[in-house]
């Protein structure tokens, strides 16, 4: 046991430094960590000591895995879960950050290291400067534990070249380094030996100073370079036919998509599909962020995702069983009700800012 915080929050030579400090559980977000961080930085934001945000994860395997699903499958086994739960309350203030930093006033630079999974993506992706490296794995997994990608992610996915983020939705693909960048994640790369240099350049010079002595060109794109299929197949209409364009694609890769596809809620896909089509009309992140709370706050109460998170993470025995358990079955007004308005329990970023 440790009475270390699990957040550290400092302000040194000009920095305002995040290190989020959950090694042993990759980081993950949980709702003390989430509150610190907006605190922190609202502070900052008018400080006149605190010239740019850096964010980092303790540890050597990643910046932040996501949120914490076994809290979140506690809550949401009885059924009954909604806005005003633990978990409903959490994702409202996670959310809320997500906008934060999505608007912050001063450079937000983020050390997306090792594995950023997720809630991990709500706070890198939207910021300023998104740093990755040769270890970086970025990826938005929801649909394999019957979820939907939220944090803003829908907002990233949707806005990526062609279909590549409805590829990465779908079949909850992990990114390079390079892809991350390709896709709009990220950023700059930088190699893992040259973070401590980067750090030590911040706090001397200026942000885009810093990073440009230690960046290097980034490493390809292997997502990119399978655009054309990916473009052929996921611009389709529904699931099903975007399963069906994968079957025939003269690729392995579009075979192993279609495999990887078709192992993952069915339900949760045709809302995610909705979802991004859906977001990429959306004229900003807040108003993604409140199409997203409300696909939250529905999920929550689903079976999929308690059966997800069982079988993913609690009894790990990686067989979920789905219901409805086909694509064919799900039907559009199971969809239409994960995009029900909340009345009261509206997140109102896009309320907030326009308030501010």
């Amino acid at each position: 046991m440790t009475d270390e915080p699990e957040v550290l929050i400092a302000v040194e030579d000009g920095l305002g430094l995040i290190t989020l400090n959950r090694p042993k559980a990759i980081n993950a977000l949980n709702h003390p960590m989430a509150l610190a961080i907006t605190d922190a930085l609202r502070a900052w934001a008018d400080d006149a000591a605190v010239r740019a945000v850096v964010v980092t994860g303790a540890g050597e395997r990643g910046l932040c895995a996501g949120g914490d699903i076994v809290a979140i499958h506690a809550d949401a086994k009885g059924g009954t879960a909604g806005a005003d739960s633990p978990t409903g309350v959490f994702w409202r203030d996670e959310y809320i950050l997500n906008a934060l930093i999505g608007r912050y006033p001063k450079p937000y630079v983020v050390f997306m290291d090792g594995i950023v999974m997720g809630g991990g993506v709500g706070l890198s992706g939207h910021g300023s400067h998104r740093i990755v490296t040769e270890r970086s794995r970025i990826g938005m997994p929801e649909v394999g534990i019957g979820f939907v990608p939220d944090v803003g992610g829908t907002y990233l996915l949707s806005r990526a070249p062609g279909e590549l983020g409805t590829h990465v939705a779908l079949t909850t693909a992990r990114m390079s380094a390079g892809d991350a960048i390709a896709a709009g994640f990220a950023d700059h790369y930088v190699p893992s030996d040259a973070l401590p240099a980067l750090l030590d350049g911040l706090r001397t010079t200026d942000v885009d100073a810093a990073i440009a002595a230690v960046a290097e060109q980034a490493p390809a794109s292997d997502l990119l370079a399978q655009q054309s299929w990916i473009d052929a197949c996921y611009s389709a209409d529904t699931v099903e036919e975007i399963a069906a364009r994968l079957q025939t694609a003269d690729s392995p890769e579009a075979t192993k998509a279609r495999d990887d596809l078709l192992a993952k809620s069915p339900v949760a896909l045709k809302v995610t599909l909705r979802s991004l089509r859906a977001a990429r009309e959306l004229p900003s992140l807040e108003a993604v962020l409140d199409q997203e709370y409300r696909v939250s706050i529905a999920a929550l109460g689903s079976h999929d995702l308690v059966e997800g998170i069982r079988a993913q993470v609690i009894d790990k025995d990686r067989n979920p069983r789905w219901e409805p358990a086909t694509l064919a079955e799900v039907t559009d007004a199971q969809v239409a009700a994960y995009f029900a308005e909340l009345g009261d329990k509206e997140l109102g970023a896009t309320t907030q800012e326009a308030q501010r």
